[in-house]
């Protein structure tokens, strides 16, 4: 058996989306196994996938070079590694490739695509291409290392019964978000016709959430109220769900749900639409050149009015629905 240690710490939607990349590896190289290093609470991500054990950690307890360098030892010793997959290119994967290139391992990693990402998101740039899919540079990385993967990028259900529709209208920054008067809206409209269920987290989005609840007849708030275990079970039984360019999109790429995404400074362009997702399901501001800004929807707005946001039409959601 050949065994891969592969590592992502961040950000939790990069990490989901290793998923589907793995089982589809995997199937295709039964005599491989991997091991994936990330945190501790993305665990259930990886639940029940075929030759992957998952390897959680607290990346507080391995600071600095010191720290890293016991991590990469302890590793070495628990798994005995045969290949070095790094998936994120961060200065702190970074030294750890460097730790285990000198311990004679052979390491390969992501290539993210930075100047092409950089020129996508130049706002005066008015030429914007579709970039290499996020999931299609991970299985290069297995490529590189002498492996054959086809993507099939396609949906696998996991439930077989389904209904209602699960709504994620936040998201980490600003520019990915919809204002949430226009998010309150569009679920009014739905919950007139669909049971409407709420994902969210923290103390913020729950409390908002809530309040929605009690405002609009047929929906239910289920944020704060799941484990990670139970939220991905949720999202499976949804006949769709709803959500920013965010880690719900790719959740319910995990668990074979329909999404229909919601892109405001950011683009499909970059390559983060969900695997098995649809172009079809996307919905956007077209005729903006300025889109997308950002890769990340992090960055202030570049003519100061957040036009991908103010002039998003819900009803085009509601159409798709």
């Amino acid at each position: 058996m050949t065994r891969i240690l592969a590592y992502r710490f961040s950000a939790f939607g990069d990490v989901a989306m290793t998923v589907p990349v793995f089982k589809e590896f995997l199937e295709q190289n039964p005599g491989v196994e991997i091991v994936m290093v990330s945190r501790k609470n993305f665990e259930a991500l990886f639940a029940g996938v075929p030759n992957v054990i998952f390897k959680g950690i607290n990346v507080d307890d391995y600071k600095g070079f010191f720290g890293l360098r016991r991590l990469g030892d302890e590793l070495i010793k628990e798994f005995k590694p045969d290949y070095i997959a790094n998936l994120h290119d961060v200065i702190r994967t970074k030294i750890l490739d460097k730790i285990y290139r000198r311990k004679g391992l052979k390491v390969f990693k992501i290539n993210k695509g930075k100047e092409e990402k950089e020129h996508l998101t130049d706002v005066w740039n008015l030429d914007k291409v579709q970039l290499k899919k996020t999931v299609e540079r991970y299985a290069d990385v297995f490529r590189e290392m002498g492996f054959k993967v086809e993507l099939s990028q396609k949906l696998r259900p996991v439930s077989e019964h389904k209904s209602g529709i699960g709504f994620a209208p936040f998201a980490q920054h600003k520019g990915k978000m919809l204002p949430l008067e226009k998010s309150f809206e569009l679920a009014r409209l739905l919950a007139q016709k669909h049971t409407v269920y709420f994902f969210g987290g923290g103390k913020k989005e729950t409390e908002t959430l809530e309040s929605w609840e009690s405002k609009i007849p047929n929906t239910k708030s289920l944020s704060g109220k799941l484990s990670l275990n139970e939220e991905l079970q949720k999202i499976s039984e949804l006949e769709v769900m709803i959500s920013m360019d965010s880690a719900n999109m790719h959740l319910a790429s995990l668990m074979g749900t329909r999404c229909v995404s919601i892109w405001c400074a950011t683009h499909p362009y970059a390559g983060f639409l969900g695997f098995g997702q649809s172009e079809d399901d996307v919905v956007q501001v077209k005729d903006l050149s300025c889109r997308p800004c950002s890769v990340f929807g992090d960055k202030e707005c570049y003519r100061g009015d957040w036009a991908c946001l103010e002039e998003f039409s819900i009803q085009k959601v509601v159409e798709k629905i």
